[in-house]
This record gives structure tokens, sequence and C-alpha cells, in this order.
């Protein structure tokens, strides 16, 4: 497909899209586009906008909104809007609850299921995903290139594709039909327009990944949550008559509840018929699935109580490039210089995804609470998302503003500058379900920049900064959204170089575990037991 033909074909299917978003949901569309302005105009205009898609208040359309916003599915089922808006909204909406309709069954205790495939053979692995590089920049982005990076690197040859319409549904209408990101080629499953039906776009996204598996001959498809990329790819392989696995890498359900602004709304989300859809179809795939991967013992538990065989569960942690150990990375100072960043002589914060239940805020109260006993300190928090907003109003609340730096989202190599200027690196995560069992990448890459680590004390993140086989936590663990024992731990490591020199000894040997030329040979155990390759043939395979 020559560029031309290509920005043709892209062009085509951005209009089917605008044109079914302005005559479906005109409301929601804007709220889309908003998100897509500079920092400080969507700070104010975000804000307005959801109240008007989602409280309530914008009509039969908004409460319809509403519903779905609360997991109330039977309401949205058995409303009888009068207007032609409400009625699309609901048409819309019940388009996503039927994709999480179940889909055939499951043997929760069985073997795995078998497949005609090439059995006894290894040699190309096919990657669906959701999102990825360089359009989104993220930690499962992050994860996946380093996964496809150094299976390339081991000998595997690797081929990747992400959702269907992908990154043009975001904005990126001069995306390429393909982008090569350090070797990696990422191809998008462009379809010719946007079917309104949702069933009708679930079978033109499962087509386009079956002729992209004919294209590619791949012996096993690698899929990634959440459920909607699930989906494709169980239908994909069973066309090909391929094995399939399934990486678990966060619980869409909980990370839903989450997002709630309430412990109340969160709790009651918790309890809703949503909640309990997107769970079910979850653990749905995963049952279904050849093999499962996850990030960490809690998920794995998880997902044992679910029913799924501990022994058709493989965990593979979050990890780093070993490069990153070997580095010579700037002192705090050296690197606020390179940044140009003015700030007191002391800087603790974080590089991460703005979102509520990260608990930001606490870096906020932290800092203040330390000024006003004065310790010169400053905050600095890179990344966007939805929680920004919220912290520059807290910033002027407690009067720190000047002492807050939030940058936004950097590139990835610029990010490692920022992470290298903090002094201490701080994990405030909120105490809910999903950062309970969900690990974050973050941590062990402030450990390996040889940065010390402050994180609440949750099971998941315990695990991240513990090393492999158990032991002590190479981070200072304390309770989620206690205040004073925040300001306590930060405020005595800043005045103890010993104990934070200690911290980054112990986080660098946990990082030195946990690096992805020593964890990516844990995916070829996985597919050799898909394929019934043996992992010693797979590898004189990998020699030849």
């Amino acid at each position: 497909m020559t560029r031309v033909t290509e920005l043709a074909h892209h062009l085509r299917f951005t209009a089917s899209y605008l044109v079914h978003a302005l005559s479906t949901d005109p409301a929601w569309l804007v709220l889309q586009a908003s998100r897509r302005l500079p920092a400080r105009v969507s700070a104010v205009v975000v804000p307005r906008v959801e109240r008007l898609v989602g409280d309530g208040t914008g009509g039969e359309a908004g409460r319809l909104r509403a519903a779905w916003a609360a997991g109330a599915v039977t309401t949205v089922r058995e409303a009888a809007p009068r207007g032609r808006t409400g009625r699309r909204v609901r048409a819309a909406l019940l388009g996503q609850i039927g994709t999480l309709e179940p889909v055939g069954a499951a043997d929760p205790a069985g073997a795995a299921p078998t497949r005609a495939g090439r059995a006894g053979r290894l040699a190309t692995v096919h990657h669906h995903l959701t999102n990825s590089l360089p359009h989104t920049q993220s930690g499962y982005t992050l994860r996946t290139h380093a996964i496809l990076t150094t299976q390339r690197a081991a000998g595997r040859r690797v081929t990747a594709t992400t959702r269907a319409g992908y990154p043009l549904t975001i904005g990126a209408l001069g995306a390429r039909g393909t982008d090569v990101v350090d070797g990696v080629e990422y191809s998008r499953l462009v379809p010719r327009s946007l079917p309104a039906d949702h069933a009708r776009r679930a079978e033109e996204a499962t087509t386009l990944l079956v002729a992209e598996l004919r294209r590619n001959r791949p012996d096993v498809v690698h899929a990634t949550t959440p459920w909607t990329t699930g989906e494709a790819a169980r239908a994909a392989a069973a066309h090909a008559g391929l094995p399939w696995v399934y990486e678990v890498r966060g619980l869409p359900e909980e990370t839903w509840a989450a997002s709630h602004a309430t412990a109340a709304a969160r709790d009651a989300a918790t309890r809703s018929e949503r909640y309990a859809l997107v769970r079910a179809k979850e653990t749905e795939l995963a049952l279904a699935a050849d093999h499962v991967v996850t990030l960490s013992a809690t998920m794995r538990d998880e997902l044992v109580g679910r029913g799924v065989p501990a022994g058709r569960i493989t965990v593979v942690p979050n990890a780093v490039d070993s490069a990153l150990l070997g580095a010579t990375v700037p002192t705090p100072p050296e690197a606020r210089a390179r940044l140009g960043l003015r700030t007191a002589p002391q800087v603790i914060g974080t590089v991460s995804s703005l979102v509520g239940y990260e608990g930001l805020e606490e870096i906020l109260r932290t800092v203040a609470t330390l000024r006003d006993g004065g310790t010169d300190v400053s905050a600095l928090v890179v990344g966007d998302g939805v929680a920004r907003p919220v912290l520059r109003r807290l910033a002027a609340e407690l009067g720190i503003a000047e002492h807050v730096h939030l940058p936004g989202r950097v590139p990835r190599d610029v990010a490692r500058t920022y992470l290298a200027a903090l002094d201490v690196v701080l994990v405030p995560r909120r105490p809910d379900r999903v950062t309970g069992l969900v690990t974050p990448l973050k941590p062990v890459e402030a450990m390996a920049t040889g940065r010390p680590v402050v994180a609440s004390d949750l099971p998941a993140l315990r695990e991240v900064c513990s090393p492999l086989d158990g032991g002590a936590p190479a981070a200072l663990l304390v309770a989620a959204d206690d205040d004073a024992a925040w300001v306590d731990a930060v405020g005595g490591l800043l005045d103890d170089g010993g104990r934070r020199d200690a911290l980054v000894t112990a986080g660098r040997e946990v990082a030195a575990e946990r690096t992805w030329s020593r964890l990516v040979a844990r995916y070829d155990d996985v597919y050799a037991a898909t394929t019934g390759t043996a992992v010693a043939e797979l590898h004189r395979e990998d020699r030849r």
C-alpha cells in the first residue's frame, strides 16, 4: 500500500468514525476532543464537559450515560428513551454490554484446549495489543516493547498488531499502517469504515487479525487484557487453528471501580452489574486460553481463586532493561540542571500516570507539611491524566504551587532524566483492590536508576519491591492514606543519607533480578507448553 493509498484509507475510516460519533453521541465526541486540548485549557474545559456528559443532567442521553457510569446495566436495558439522541446512546451502550456476553464454555478444571496448529515448532510469536509506541506511552506499552525487543534479541521472530482502528481513534490521523520502533514492527488494523453495530465491529476486527495471522504464519498468538483485545485474539486464533496465550496485566473491572471519585461510589461500583459482567468476561477468557501469564503472585492467586488452574498460569514480573543497571545516572542536582528545573535543594515525587488510585495527592500533602516544619523540599510529579487538574488545585489550596512541578507527559528518554532528578521516589497508591493486586513498573525503574523508594504498604507493592524468592522489601513501606506516617517516613529519609544509600543498594539488587534478559525466557516455557515443543528443542532451533 503506497503512502497516498494508506492516507486515503485512514481518512475514510476516520470520517466514518466521526460521522458515527456525531450522529450517535456528539457530547461524547466533544469530551474526547476536549481531553486532547493543551493541559491548561483541558483542566478547565474537561470537568465541565464531563458534568454535561455523565452526571445525568443532559436529558435522556445524559441519564443513560450516568447509569452506565454507575454500572447500572438493567437501567440501560430497560430504558425507553423517546428522543433520537437518547435512543442512539442506548443502542451504543447496549452494543458495549453485548461485547461482555459469554462466548462458548470453558473447562475450568481440565486440561488446556488443544489446537491443530504446527505442533512441535516455535519460530514466530504474534502479539495482539491494545495500543503501542510511538502513539501511546504508558506502563503497558513500555512493557510490551521491552518484551518484543528482548524476544527479537533472543532470536525469536515477533510480529504485532494493535486493536482495530487504533491509533486513528485516539486522534493520530497521520499514522502509518506500520510503525517501526527499535526494529519492532507494529501493524495497524484499520477497517474501511466503522460499523454502527458492535457485533459487526468485533467480526471485522477478527477478520483483519486473521488476515495478519495468515500473512505472518505464527506458531502462537499472544494477547493481553482487556477483554476486547483478548476476545479478538481468541476468535482469530481459533479460526487459524493456533494456540493462544492471554496475558492478564490488569483487572479491568477493578481499575474501572477505582476510577470513581469517592469511597462510597467505588464500593457501589464493585457491587454493580457492569463490574460483574467485566469480571465474568475476563475470567472466561483466562479459562479459555491455552495458558495465562500474569504479573505477580497476588494476581496469580486471584486468578486461581476464579477457577483458573494454577498449572496454566505463569508469572512474568515487571522488569527493566539490564542496560539501565549499568548506565551512568546523573545525581539529582545534575539531572535537575539538565532539565532546567529550579527547585528546592531536595525534591520528592514520581513519574506516573496521573489517575486517582495512584494517590498522588499524598506527595503534595507531604511536601506542604515538611515545608511547614522547615524542610526546604519541592514536589515533582511527571505524567498526565485526569488527576492533573486536581493536583494543580490542591497545590494552590495548600499554598505550595510555586514548589510543585507538573511538566505533563514527556518522551520516554526524558522521563528517565526526570526520574533521576528525584531525591526520593514516592509510590503512594490508594488502598483499593486494584492497587492491592496489580504490580506497577515504576518502583523497579526507580530502584534500577538508583533512587530510594517509599511506597504504600499494599500486597502488590510489597511483592514488586522484594527479592523474587522473598525476603525484606527494598523500599520503605508506609500505611496508605496515613498523612503523618508519610511525613515521618519521607522526612526521616531526607535527613538520613546512610539509610537512603542502604535502600539504593538493596533496590539495585532487586532490580538486577528483574531484567527482561533474565525473565523473558519464561515466555519460551509458556509457548513451548502451548505448542507441544520441548524447551530444549526450542533452544536448539534458536541456535541454528
